[in-house]
């Protein structure tokens, strides 16, 4: 039997459209994988810049804070022990804590006044806090070649279960 003209056309519709509508699911894929991605970091950003802030806010120093915000985030990464590349990170981050602990210093809390000398002058801007956890994260990628957030994505050992 001949192929009938209408029906190769529709045959090629029928295609086409099955190849936009696979197209599209594959972009949309990607799309949702990238949103998802964004967000999981937009919150772990958050919960780790909360603890930060909640240790810096009760640190009577510069010195306190960046040791209080390293301790929080070598906690949050399961870091017992350090290495080399560890040390690097660590060292990086800690711009981050002083610039968390200098915003602290514009708006003390009232119940917890600083001393003059640690308080900023009112002409100083303030410290970009946000700039400087970007600055991190772009060093984190130049040098590791992926996004620091994954960090946090370390599987957890499975522990046994024990019936006794």
């Amino acid at each position: 039997m001949a192929a009938v003209p209408f029906l190769q056309a529709l045959d090629m519709a029928a295609n086409q459209a099955a190849s936009v509508e696979t197209a599209f699911r594959r972009e949309s894929a990607a799309r949702i994988r990238q949103l998802e991605r964004d967000r999981s970091f937009a919150f772990r950003r958050l919960t780790l810049m909360r603890a930060i802030a909640d240790a810096v806010s009760r640190a009577e120093s510069e010195e306190l804070a960046v040791a209080g915000g390293i301790a929080i985030l070598r906690s949050k990464l399961g870091w017992v022990n350090d290495s080399e590349a560890r040390s690097a990170i660590l060292t990086q981050f800690a711009p981050v804590a002083k610039a968390a602990f200098a915003g602290r210093m514009l708006e003390p809390d009232a119940s917890t006044p600083l001393p003059s000398s640690e308080r900023s002058s009112p002409d100083a801007p303030p410290p970009d806090v946000l700039g400087a956890l970007t600055a991190f994260e772009a060093w984190y990628e130049g040098t590791h070649h992926a996004a620091f957030w994954t960090l946090f994505e370390q599987p957890m050992p499975e522990t046994p279960l024990v019936d006794f």
